[in-house]
């Protein structure tokens, strides 16, 4: 149920100024009937200045006059009162007990979701693109302490948060690849099946080794010279 702005102020000036019961009072305003009560009689919240629900548009006047001749209703906040929830754009808001984490989650995030865009981890971790860039560089103050840790495990973000990004990054590439194709990266080369230069080459090698092709002539034992052969033979 949404409240009052200043639920105790808004009480005090209900209480001076209005019929309603206690009963009345304390469900409008959030708070115990004992309280309503207890500032009524002056013994809690005395320095509180009322703040009148009318003059700032929460309540009508005939929405207290209603009230007041019926002990069993109960005020109706008006809705142009109640504040509209939107959602927050920029960087999330990090606890202060989890910001010392923070480097550890970006270095796993680095590490497992390359694709995530600097964007994205931003907005997952609440953290600033110029710890990002000294962790990627591995030039942050604290690296050597640095323990790459999953963010959820950390308490910093949620599984589908994280799954979102992920799923969003996944998309985009596809959406790329689709409208430019020739930017897919070629596939690395693998040397699991000789090609078939390749299988001739070795062919070729077994064959000349066979033939005795290519090898260093051995010389023969009678070409060597001798002391004969050099001086003559002696008679």
């Amino acid at each position: 149920m949404a409240l009052p702005l200043m639920p105790k102020a808004t009480a005090v000036w209900l209480i001076d100024n209005t019929m309603l019961s206690f009963r009345q009072i304390a469900e409008f305003c959030g708070l115990h009937p004992l309280a309503i009560q207890g500032m009524a009689d002056g013994e809690v919240d005395q320095n509180i200045v009322g703040l009148d629900p009318v003059a700032n548009s929460q309540l009508t006047r005939a929405e207290i006059e209603r009230c007041e001749k019926h002990a069993d209703a109960n005020l109706v906040l008006r809705e142009s009162a109640i504040p509209i929830q939107r959602q927050k754009k920029g960087a999330r808001y990090t606890p202060v007990s989890k910001r010392q984490d923070r480097p550890a989650a970006i270095a796993w995030i680095l590490r497992h979701h390359p694709e995530l865009t600097d964007a994205q981890i931003r907005r997952l971790l609440g953290t600033t693109k110029d710890t990002i860039n000294k962790i990627r560089e591995r030039t942050h103050w604290n690296m050597t302490n640095i323990k790459p840790t999953d963010p959820v495990s950390l308490g910093i973000c949620t599984q589908t948060e994280l799954a979102a990004l992920v799923t969003e990054a996944a998309d985009r590439r596809r959406k790329m690849v689709a409208e430019k194709p020739d930017l897919i990266p070629a596939p690395e080369v693998t040397h699991s099946t000789p090609s078939a230069a390749g299988r001739l080459s070795a062919e070729a090698a077994i064959a000349s080794a066979a033939l005795g092709i290519g090898k260093p002539k051995e010389e023969s034992k009678e070409d060597e010279p001798t002391v004969d052969s050099v001086f003559g033979k002696s008679d």
